[in-house]
């Protein structure tokens, strides 16, 4: 009995404390994400709404994180319930899971795995907010965010990555997000806006970014913190992909940026900031579904297409009349539909999987899989969140009144400022400096 009970013993799968470290690094990555986005988003709007924009990103760091360690995590990866849910009553409240417990063919603990996760959910439902800038109440805004992350993050994320979900079983290849994070997201917010209406003087007032270099500091935050998010959804495996993915992640995000700005080159005559850093988080959205799937040149192809086609998407609101105020259907739906398609045509059959797109001679079988699962969670999100923010918007309502619009939401929402024009920091106030300091002896502006 010695020797079989050793060769058990032995053959029993172990945690890896490098992969682990590794996956607990991601984690951290991935949540700076979403103040990235609060410092992207917040740059882009006018002044009088910048703290608005911070919180509704802030708010969901705190409501998803009850929601996924109470039930989020049972419902999208607990045991698969007829293709569309997943339920396992023991991770209710994380109850059951142990500290060493594996998580099923790797060797990283569940709650690496759990917590990695976790960062996905409280950043997607905080990118559908710039879609609904200077204009949204928070505390329905809040309770949007929880109703949502319920009814459509979770069970989308069972779909496209919970074993036993129809699009994980279908063979829809979605590496890190690009359906169940970017599309999912992107078709909210255009259910949402489709509800709740315009802005106050959309079309006709000027509502130019207020301070594009938080724009730009947001942007890199988003990239930096975008290489956790990319390459830790191969969970620490060391076979090459996930180093790959990391490649493509760089390789396409450069691309995009570099496409938008020739395009906005072309069309506009200049090369904006704002450009570049939309152009950068294009290319970053269409290379998350397909980075593992393609080579560095088709990653630089992903990147390019994306980031043209997102520069054309974002003027759509004009043509048609919807207040996308961030562009959040331009860049996360138009971008994720866009990489999500492209695997069909550029799957080189060398990364995560062995399947070949079109250009790899593998046919056309790939790229319907890709329409199924694009167009299931875009039509289920948009339809899904139109009916959540029109039942919020008959009940407690979901816009802020027209005066307080106008006035300014930070005020009327949070009764504070982002900026303090009226002491010593505005320039207006005159102080004395002692004489010696500074070799200053009079008065000196401040």
């Amino acid at each position: 009995m010695a020797p079989a009970a050793i060769t058990l013993a032995a053959a029993a799968p172990k945690l890896s404390a490098a992969n682990t470290g590794f996956m607990l690094i991601c984690s951290a990555l991935v949540l700076l994400m979403t103040p990235g986005l609060a410092f992207f988003y917040g740059g882009m709007v006018r002044v009088k709404s910048t703290l608005n924009m911070l919180m509704m990103s802030f708010i969901s760091i705190g409501i998803v994180t009850l929601l996924w360690v109470l039930y989020g995590f049972s419902l999208a990866f607990g045991t698969d319930k007829g293709s569309l849910i997943g339920w396992t009553s023991g991770w209710v409240g994380l109850s059951d899971i142990g500290t060493t417990d594996i998580w099923d063919g790797y060797n990283i603990p569940v709650l690496a795995f759990m917590v990695f996760q976790m960062m996905f959910a409280i950043i997607t439902p905080a990118l559908i907010s710039g879609a609904l800038a200077d204009r949204v109440k928070f505390s329905a805004w809040a309770l949007f965010v929880a109703l949502w992350a319920t009814v459509v993050y979770f069970p989308v994320a069972h779909w496209v990555w919970g074993a036993g979900g129809w699009a994980f079983d279908l063979g829809v290849i979605d590496f890190a997000g690009g359906t169940a994070v970017h599309i999912n997201a992107g078709a909210a917010a255009l259910g949402v806006i489709l509800v709740i209406g315009k802005r106050v003087g959309f079309k006709k007032d000027p509502m130019r970014p207020h301070s594009l270099p938080l724009v730009m500091l947001g942007s890199g935050l988003l990239w930096f913190g975008w290489f956790g998010f990319n390459a830790g959804s191969w969970l620490g495996n060391d076979d090459g992909v996930g180093t790959l993915m990391f490649v493509n992640t760089q390789v396409a995000t450069a691309a995009a940026m570099l496409a938008w700005l020739i395009y906005e080159k072309i069309r506009h005559g200049a090369f904006t900031t704002l450009g570049a850093a939309s152009g950068a988080v294009a290319g970053l959205v269409a290379i998350t579904p397909s980075g593992g799937a393609v080579t560095p040149i088709g990653a630089i192809a992903v990147g390019a297409i994306a980031g043209v086609l997102c520069a054309m998407a974002v003027g759509l609101k004009y043509k048609f009349g919807y207040d996308d105020s961030l562009d959040v259907v331009g860049v996360h739906m138009v971008g994720g539909v866009i990489g999500s398609l492209l695997i069909g045509f550029f799957a080189s059959g060398k990364g995560q999987s062995e399947v070949e797109g079109l250009f790899y001679g593998g046919g056309l079988d790939q790229f319907w899989k890709q329409c199924a699962g694009v167009f299931a969670v875009l039509g289920y999100s948009l339809v899904v969140s139109a009916i959540l923010a029109f039942l919020l918007d008959k009940t407690i309502g979901m816009r802020v009144p027209e005066d307080d619009e106008i006035a300014g939401i930070d005020q009327a929402e949070h009764a504070e400022t982002a900026y303090d024009f009226s002491g010593a920091g505005g320039g207006a106030a005159r102080t004395s400096v002692p004489a010696g300091v500074g070799g200053a002896s009079k008065k000196v502006d401040a």
